[in-house]
């Protein structure tokens, strides 16, 4: 509880429309409160480095050996490849005399780059990279698409939706990745050899294009920037394009028939659980996010505080909206998804500002009666 810094506790916000001696009162109180005052001028100042809070072991993944990345096989030559930041994976084709394996790799991001090659000639030697698929246009994820192009020969095959293409083309090419050579719409299925990956458009979410890769064989999915197993998501909800598309997208990954996921990014595989998890936090996030809004009626003292200056008065209520969102959801998160102290007051900003600008929760700056 916040606390003066004389010890006594803030009074909780009423926010009765009829109550504002009440409020002007709590608001008094907070902008008080030292800590209050430093989070609200820099949120960051809410975890300043050294002191988060230890990591679960529900968020520990396998250790990283000193090559500087594990790959591991998760199904019928499907292979799971990470540093410990980003992971990946790769399908390597049944062997057949006198002609190369084949590998369809999903994804190729910088932080693991050369490593792929050397991830794959340790698992499959000789193979070659027939296909690359990309999940999205970020060069994150597929930045080190031209070290495996030009490792190919022939050059691999470059799929990805057609919304990436037209994404890349806007940047130049001297600093995007390599073009795609074959675009997808809505879905494709792509069989090589004995492997098959199917390739499902669901519409924008984390980004414009992005793609759900599903191996149904292995029973593995692959959605990057979704969910992360184990952690909370990275802030501002990803920094997502959509972010009704990014919630509902949840519930597509529930669609699919898998049994291990691929997210993309950090420690570990993931579940159906892990998906879960994150939806109940998400779920959380919004039920306070809406509560903070809708509870939080009288905003006539930002006027007098900050006369005639429109983005302080906006700021210090968003601020508001978001710190109180936070307090309520971090504490039930911390210990049990990594990150939870470390990104949660940035979750709650989008969330807030999805849930105002999306799905009309204005509280004192809705309709004018």
């Amino acid at each position: 509880m916040t606390k003066t810094p004389g010890g006594e506790p803030v009074p909780p916000v009423t926010h009765d429309p009829a109550s504002r001696r009440d409020f002007l009162k709590y608001s008094a109180l907070a902008a008080s409160v030292p800590a209050l005052q430093s989070v609200l001028a820099n949120p960051a100042a809410a975890a300043a480095p050294g002191a988060y809070a230890p990591v679960p072991p529900t968020a520990i993944g396998p250790q990283i050996p000193a090559k500087g990345y594990l790959v591991q096989e998760i199904g019928k030559r499907l292979y799971w490849l990470t540093d410990g930041f980003y992971q990946i994976m790769f399908l390597v084709t049944e062997r057949h005399q006198g002609r190369k394996q084949r590998v369809i790799v999903v994804d190729a991001p910088p932080t693991l780059g050369g490593n792929i090659l050397r991830a794959i000639e340790e698992v499959a030697p000789g193979a070659r990279i027939s296909h690359l698929v990309y999940t999205h246009y970020h060069a994150d994820h597929i930045g080190a698409a031209d070290k495996l192009r030009a490792a190919g020969v022939p050059k691999p095959v470059i799929i990805a939706h057609e919304q990436t293409a037209h994404l890349l083309r806007r940047v130049p090419e001297s600093s995007r990745p390599p073009l795609p050579t074959r675009t997808v719409s809505s879905r494709y299925r792509l069989e090589v050899d004995d492997q098959v990956l199917e390739l499902h458009y669901k519409g924008p979410n984390h980004s414009q294009d992005n793609l759900f890769v599903h191996a149904p064989r292995q029973k593995v999915l692959n959605v990057a920037d979704i969910v992360y197993p184990g952690w909370v998501p990275f802030r501002n909800l990803v920094v997502s394009t959509d972010i009704p598309g990014w919630l509902k997208a949840h519930d597509q990954i529930l669609e699919f028939d898998f049994a291990t996921f691929i997210g993309g990014h950090l420690t570990r595989l993931g579940t159906r659980q892990d998906v879960e998890i994150q939806q109940e936090y998400l779920r959380d996030l919004e039920h306070h996010g809406r509560k903070a809004i809708t509870e939080f009626v009288d905003v006539g003292y930002l006027f007098a505080k900050y006369p005639g200056n429109a983005w302080a008065i906006f700021k210090e209520y968003l601020d508001i909206l978001t710190q109180t969102t936070a307090d309520a959801v971090t504490p039930a998160w911390t210990g049990r998804l990594g990150g939870a102290d470390v990104f949660t007051y940035d979750n709650a900003w989008t969330m807030v500002e999805s849930l105002r600008l999306d799905h009309k929760v204005l509280g004192p700056f809705g309709t004018r009666p």
